[in-house]
């Protein structure tokens, strides 16, 4: 079946986690749902890209990926996203996150084979999060479930 993945947006870490057991929307948060795009090394790769930085700049971020969620948890974990990605998305035009759709297309997370389309019509779902998360001082946040 393969991991789900919420992207949604929340006021601050406590309301994030009250979308553990059932979900983001179930709790009233505006939230993206994507198979196959985990917020570690696919979303960390968009966001170097995004931001022109390395991987390994993203992932130094102290909200880069942080778990929310107990650790224990065996099959759902709530993890935050950097505020950069936030921002750099919230600003990024149409035609930017095209342009990035195409190079992250081509990753070896994606087997160098994924549709630029696809992605680029996912970064535009995820923005116009960011830009709502923005504007209410909301954060990103990722629920993972297998």
């Amino acid at each position: 079946m393969g991991n789900l993945y919420d992207y949604f947006s929340a006021p601050d870490d406590d309301t994030a986690l009250t979308a553990f057991d059932e979900g983001p929307a179930a709790v009233g948060l505006q939230v993206l749902d994507a198979k196959g795009i985990d917020p570690y090394l696919l979303i960390g790769a968009a966001e170097a890209l995004l931001t022109g930085t390395t991987f390994d700049e993203v992932a130094a971020q102290p909200r880069f990926n942080h778990l929310l969620s107990a650790p224990e948890a065996d099959s759902r974990w709530i993890v935050t996203l950097t505020d950069q990605l936030r921002d750099v998305l919230a600003e990024a035009s149409t035609e930017r996150l095209a342009a990035v759709a195409v190079p992250w297309s081509r990753t070896e997370e994606f087997h160098g084979s994924a549709d630029p389309g696809i992605l680029a019509d996912f970064l535009g779902r995820l923005a116009d999060i960011a830009r709502q998360a923005r504007t209410q001082g909301h954060g990103l946040y990722c629920r993972v479930s297998l």
